[in-house]
């Protein structure tokens, strides 16, 4: 096998840390961002490309053999996620009969995808129901400009809920004096992000990836269980149930994640990792 050429486009929370995961590794990558290197902390051993990714021609990406796709929107509007995720696959796709050493292109989208809201279990053969929200709709139809496009050269990796050392909502929200009420029965899914960096870098390099990936872990976690937990670590009154709410809601995902990928196999061992940094623990 030749040796691979990898382009990660975007360089935020995930895309960076990536980027210089493979660098450390030994590998030829460089990261793609619109703004200037000084302002990523990117690995020495990593080569950087400041462009738009809106305009990059089949001559820039000619030497590729693999790209991921890890964007955010400028805006968290149905235009802003038009104009990020849905127009750079669309611009790719356009180019994808001239990308002749491109063997794999990656694209990280959401399990915002599955508008299942019933509580239902969603696996990797699960099709997805028509989501409501506008921008997991524009999500969708990237995935499938991309695959359409590209074929069996597109891997769509699907992250449930990312959170991590420096994603600390859910602890922010127990410690809050009034707490709002939470609901019984909604269902939600979770990966650390650092975890979520790792399955991007294995499914970029693996031999035999497969079409797609649920990147979630392996313990799917009602609202109110979750946050009666925090609150007892962290020795906080629990919130009360909202009683107004007493339909099932959300999904439970089955990970196809390979286990010996996961630093964080469950949501218990994510945030204990997190409590303990934080020294709550």
């Amino acid at each position: 096998m030749s040796t691979p050429h990898i382009l990660i486009i975007g360089q935020g929370d995930i895309g960076l840390p990536v980027t210089n995961k493979l660098a450390y590794d030994g590998l030829s990558v460089t990261g793609l961002a619109r703004s200037e290197r000084e302002r990523y902390d990117l690995d020495d051993n990593a080569k950087f490309m400041q462009t738009d990714a809106l305009t990059l021609s089949a001559e820039q990406l000619q030497d590729f053999t693999h790209i991921a796709i890890i964007v955010t929107p400028d805006e968290y509007s149905t235009s802003g996620y038009e104009g990020s995720y849905l127009a750079i696959n669309r611009h790719l796709a356009s180019l994808a009969d001239q990308l002749h050493k491109l063997s794999r292109i990656v694209f990280i989208s959401s399990t915002g995808v599955y508008g299942q809201d019933n509580g239902e279990w969603v696996d990797d053969t699960t099709a997805p129901i028509t989501p409501e929200r506008d921008a997991s709709k524009v999500i969708l139809q990237a995935e499938q400009v991309l695959q359409q496009g590209f074929d069996a050269r597109a891997i769509i990796i699907r992250p449930s809920g990312i959170y991590g050392r420096e994603r600390l909502m859910r602890l922010r929200k127990v410690r809050e004096p009034q707490k709002e009420s939470v609901a019984a029965q909604h269902w939600s899914n979770r990966i650390m992000d650092r975890d979520l960096v790792t399955i991007i870098t294995k499914v970029l390099t693996c031999d035999a990836p497969k079409p797609l990936y649920i990147a979630t872990d392996y313990r799917p976690v009602t609202t109110f269980e979750l946050s009666v937990w925090l609150s007892e670590q962290v020795g906080e009154t629990p919130p009360a149930i909202d009683k107004s709410k007493t339909a099932v809601t959300g999904k439970r995902l089955h990970s196809n994640i390979p286990l010996a990928w996961l630093d964080y196999p469950d949501w218990q061992v994510g945030y204990r990792d997190i409590l303990h940094h934080e020294g709550l623990q």
